[in-house]
């Protein structure tokens, strides 16, 4: 991806994706009563609609722009974010739910880092490498979430 405007698009559209997608989990864990995890959850999304904030002040945008469904360039026809969002749902379990999370944080970073790696326009590469990094700091929250949940026997 060469286009500066273009790759902050994307960009737009998956931290929109990330924060719903956090949003929802936030709500499925209420269902199961987990404060501490609804909190976790919440302030995930949080941090989504901060990148989401930064991408649109990157580009310089009044409004985040909006490509027709064609015109994004993901690697598996749909936002890393929106993939497997059918598994949302009450009667989801923290695990599950985490892991999920984990699964997007995971295919963002990849399409982020991707991207750093092929682009020859150096603003792309250098944005596109400060997004990889940001994901691969949910992926380690994730990840540390996950570890402190009890192991079954």
């Amino acid at each position: 991806m060469e286009d500066l405007h273009l790759f902050l698009a994307h960009a737009i559209a998956l931290e929109g994706d990330s924060a719903r997608r956090y949003e929802e989990l936030s709500a499925a864990m209420e269902t199961q009563g987990n404060p501490e995890v609804v909190r976790f959850f919440e302030r995930m999304a949080h941090y989504s609609r901060l990148h989401l904030q930064d991408a649109i002040e990157r580009g310089g945008f009044h409004r985040p722009p909006r490509l027709r469904p064609e015109e994004y360039r993901w690697p598996d026809g749909c936002s890393p974010e929106a993939a497997g969002r059918e598994g949302v749902d009450g009667f989801l379990d923290v695990a599950r739910a985490l892991a999920l999370a984990l699964d997007g944080e995971r295919r963002s970073h990849a399409f982020y880092a991707n991207i750093a790696a092929m682009t020859t326009n150096p603003r792309v590469r250098t944005l596109a490498g400060e997004f990889a990094s940001e994901e691969a700091d949910h992926v380690a929250q994730l990840e540390a979430e996950l570890a402190r949940l009890p192991v079954d026997k």
